[in-house]
């Protein structure tokens, strides 16, 4: 899957130590996908990261873009517990 990533993501990824393969898997499996509260235009996608002790990964998407573009991307500690 070919994904776009914002500067916002970039940075955000390179500060957090977070692989672009995590990024991609999230995007593509998914344990979770859900629309974004506050726009109809992003989408996020969850995922745990073994190699980041099991980790919960939310990446936000612009799905309506082509490609895809990565908004932001965080560890989400809430949703560790919900998946």
């Amino acid at each position: 899957m070919k994904l776009e990533y914002s500067q916002h993501a970039q940075d955000v990824m390179r500060e957090r130590l977070i692989e672009r393969s995590w990024v991609e898997r999230a995007v593509s499996a998914p344990v979770l996908r859900t629309p974004d509260t506050s726009d109809r235009e992003l989408e996020r996608f969850y995922a745990p990261i073994q190699q980041s002790e099991g980790r919960v990964l939310r990446v936000v998407v612009n799905t309506s873009s082509a490609p895809w573009r990565v908004v932001t991307v965080f560890f989400d500690r809430g949703m560790r517990v919900e998946l």
